[in-house]
C-alpha cells in the first residue's frame, strides 16, 4: 500500500537515513522515497500506518497528516 508521510525536521542525508532505517525497521521490505525539500516521505509498505509514524516521530521528527 502506498502511504504518503508529511516529515518536518530533516535537513540532511543523514535525517533522511534515519528515516529511511526507521520505516524498515517496521517493514524490511518497505520501499521509501523522500523528497527532504517538500518535507515528503513516501513509503510502499504493507505496514500498519500508525506504527510506520510512531517509528518516524521516535527518530525525533514530526510527522503531520498529509
Amino acid at each position: 500500500m502506498h502511504q504518503t508521510f508529511h516529515v518536518t525536521g530533516m535537513t540532511c542525508g543523514h535525517c533522511e537515513r534515519a528515516v529511511k532505517t526507521a520505516v524498515q525497521q517496521i517493514d524490511p521490505q518497505a520501499v521509501v522515497t523522500i523528497d527532504r525539500a517538500a518535507n515528503r516521505v513516501d513509503v510502499d509498505s504493507a505496514a500498519n500506518r500508525q506504527a510506520l509514524a510512531q517509528a518516524i516521530t521516535e527518530e525525533g521528527y514530526a510527522v503531520s497528516p498529509d
